[in-house]
């Protein structure tokens, strides 16, 4: 038999795929707290590390793998089309190439840097609530969800940054590194509520609640989905 997918289930694939493209967009602009300078990006990729939770506390590592990489491909596609579009002569009367040049030009560099940080630390953080769900027995979910979001974004900054900003001072490095998984763990502290709300809602409306017993963590693997 087939494996289904619910419109639920599309729709939170939709909205972490949304996520994950729109945070690239919003990287191009840094905003400032104090001395603190961040990209805009942090407002909206801790939401793609929440639905990530949300995947795999309800369908379980195999489910959550799959829209891993559904996410990663649709990313990669729009960087494509976006460079190619860069690469295309301007029109003569289309003065704007600047700013489009700026908002889809990106350094190959930190294209593949956010792309890899992303696929790994995603992955890394399903494959910690994953097994800290059998452990627990399904208990202290949001325990699994604050240290999850904090090996997977920790692994997403140690693959990113030293990549994007090769060169930087170590000291300046780690401590970009500090406050930008800082940040977005308080914020998925923050809305833990509305997470654990969501995820009992969504269990007993999708009527699912995997533990993934004897599975395969290989990220390559998809046959046993």
């Amino acid at each position: 038999m087939k494996t289904k997918f619910t419109p639920v289930f599309v729709l939170m694939t939709v909205m972490f795929t949304v996520c994950l493209i729109l945070s690239n967009l919003l990287a191009t602009k840094l905003f400032a707290i104090g001395s603190i300078a961040l990209p805009c990006a942090v407002l909206v990729f801790p939401i793609s590390y929440i639905l990530n939770d949300c995947f795999t506390e309800v369908y379980g590592y195999r489910k959550t793998r799959m829209v891993i990489w559904l996410a990663f491909a649709m990313n990669f596609f729009v960087v494509l089309m976006g460079q190619i579009a860069v690469w295309l002569p301007a029109a003569s009367f289309w003065n704007a190439a600047e700013h489009f040049n700026y908002m889809f030009g990106m350094v190959p560099r930190v294209t593949f840097a956010s792309l890899l940080a992303f696929l790994v630390g995603s992955t890394v953080n399903s494959l910690v609530m994953s097994r800290m769900k059998v452990i627990d027995k399904g208990k202290r979910f949001s325990i699994r969800a604050i240290l999850s979001s904090i090996a997977g974004e920790g692994i997403d900054s140690l693959i990113f940054m030293p990549i994007a900003f090769f060169g930087t001072p170590f000291k300046s490095l780690a401590a970009m590194m500090a406050v930008q998984v800082s940040f977005k763990v308080v914020y998925e502290i923050a809305i833990l509520p509305v997470t654990s709300f969501s995820v009992r809602k969504l269990k007993a409306y999708e009527g699912e609640d995997v533990y993934d017993e004897d599975i395969s963590y290989n990220p390559f693997k998809f046959r046993d989905i």
